[in-house]
């Protein structure tokens, strides 16, 4: 029932060509695509919407504008309240398709959460990730009742919404600019950990104004059952997935695609049959197959990779179809404020008080502060009251939205700038832009490493010969705008080359910064 065609016709893609009076320059575009019970103009304009993705991301690189802010414009500028060519207001299926969405974003920020370097800031990361999220949701609705005169529970429920931090975001940002490793583990860990707590705290401050769920040791069992239960699930899930990992790796590469998928939606599955967080459930899947030696790791890396870029931009197209820009105006002082409640007053303080007992100064908070982007999971939040039939609901949405977008837009653009300023950045060793598996069904210690020398970095010319790599360490290929050369001991390398290096996984580090010491900065 879900897809079929008079489902679409009536609640998702109903084009608003008939609504429109008088001229309107759209209208011959808004009956072209209007849907009859016929889904292929779906696919046209689902096709024209990613395909504009990608170009507005063209045009947009040098700006360095966040793919999530692309996806979200992208599917604000298609839909009702700007071109109109998609009418969507469907918060229930919204939420439907963003939470399947969501499965799949935090089984691979699981999965990308290394436990070397979870354990050096493990007690810092998990406090943030729960006690920080807590009090982030707590601080945020205290003020919103002081300074707003919303009521206690609209604030705290608002507060749970947005009280999450984006990875992805994080996790993209930060690629450009080396921080010490304690705190650059400290804030991508806690920014990948802590969408659960969020989720969770949300779910239960819609059941207490929906349900009437007031006693406190009901909402205290409730949350334990849901945290501690869906961990276990999670774990137990991720093991069970390694060990059947190993028995099918005889099958073809494909079959552990299908494997995969499967794996993660029984993990939330499981969790959601037996009333735990499913979303933990599958974060906790994610980090312990991501910590263990399963076959084909690092192609199974690179698909999960593809599937989060997918996942986080079906989320912003939908969330952004289901904006009405004109109802942003309504709010948008009220949107302002949260902004500024949240960045300047409820984080920070919520993180002096995590970090208390640390080794952290007052720089690294401040950064740590600084860098809690809000992002995909708060406005998917935003769409539970919604989904629910809460009074406001929409008044909810609209502000969350608001807040979100400026944070993204405000710190987004100036997380690097503060690490500058702040002189948190240090010189790291340069890596690999990407590590590829050589295809084996033994386990083999060699790897084929993709070594890119960046002309805005490097200058100079280089001999293959004059390198002195370590024994068994061969340099394959090159590739130099787009012509191929099978190198020898002659070879000069050029800046903007890209070099293909077998080499043993222990000495990638060793080898690509040899590589690049050979060279000189500009």
């Amino acid at each position: 029932m879900l897809f079929a065609p008079d489902y679409y016709r009536i609640h998702l893609f109903h084009l608003m060509g008939e609504r429109v009076k008088g001229r309107d320059a759209l209208l011959p575009l808004r009956r072209a695509f209007q849907i009859d019970g016929d889904p292929k103009h779906m696919y046209l304009i689902a096709a024209i919407i990613l395909l504009s993705i990608v170009l507005i991301a063209r045009i947009a690189s040098k700006w360095r504008v966040p793919l999530v802010v692309i996806a979200l414009a992208t599917g604000v500028i298609f839909g009702s309240g700007v071109t109109g060519l998609i009418y969507f207001d469907d918060a229930v299926m919204a939420r439907q398709i963003a939470d399947f969405a969501l499965i799949f974003v935090l089984f691979i920020g699981g999965f990308g959460t290394r436990y070397e370097r979870l354990k050096t800031v493990f007690a810092s990361s998990m406090t943030l990730a729960t006690v920080g999220v807590a009090l982030t949701a707590l601080l945020t609705g205290v003020s919103l009742v002081v300074f707003l005169n919303y009521g206690l529970v609209m604030a705290f429920l608002i507060g749970c919404i947005i009280s999450s931090t984006d990875a992805a975001a994080v996790f993209s940002i930060l690629r450009s600019r080396s921080l010490n490793k304690r705190l650059s583990s400290l804030v991508e860990i806690e920014s990948a950990t802590n969408d659960p707590m969020a989720i969770v705290l949300t779910t239960l401050a819609v059941r207490l104004i929906v349900a009437r769920m007031e006693h406190p040791l009901g909402m205290g069992l409730t949350l334990f059952w849901n945290l501690i239960i869906g961990i276990a699930i999670g774990l137990l899930v991720g093991k069970l997935g390694v060990f059947l990992f190993h028995q099918v790796k005889v099958l073809d590469r494909g079959y552990f695609y299908i494997f995969l998928v499967g794996l993660i939606m029984f993990s939330f599955g499981l969790a959601d049959v037996a009333g735990a967080s499913g979303m933990i459930s599958a974060f906790f899947a994610g980090f312990f197959m991501g910590n263990s030696d399963i076959p084909y790791k690092k192609t199974i890396s690179t698909l999960l990779e593809a599937i989060s870029t997918i996942a986080n931009v079906i989320i912003f197209v939908i969330l952004g179809l289901l904006v009405f820009p004109r109802d942003l105006l309504v709010v948008y002082r009220e949107g302002i404020a949260l902004f500024l409640i949240i960045t300047f007053f409820s984080r920070p303080l919520s993180v002096l008080i995590c970090t208390t007992f640390t080794k952290f100064n007052y720089k690294d908070r401040l950064f740590i502060s600084w860098s809690g982007l809000r992002g995909a999971v708060p406005i998917v939040l935003a769409t539970y009251p919604l989904a629910a039939g809460i009074p406001n609901s929409r008044v909810i949405f609209n502000m969350v939205f608001f807040a979100v977008v400026l944070s993204l837009l405000v710190q987004g653009s100036t997380i690097t700038k503060m690490a500058d300023l702040l002189k948190l950045t240090v010189k790291t060793k340069p890596k690999p832009s990407q590590v590829m598996e050589l295809a084996t069904l033994h386990k083999s210690d060699l790897e084929l490493v993709e070594i890119q020398i960046d002309e805005d970095v490097y200058s100079g010319l280089v001999r293959v010969d004059s390198l002195r790599l370590p024994k068994g360490t061969v340099i394959t290929m090159i590739n130099r705008k787009d012509e191929i050369i099978a190198p020898h001991g002659s070879t000069v390398i050029k800046p903007s080359d890209v070099l293909y290096v077998l080499v043993r996984s222990t000495y990638i580090d060793h080898v690509t910064a040899k590589i690049m010491d050979n060279f000189e900065l500009k």
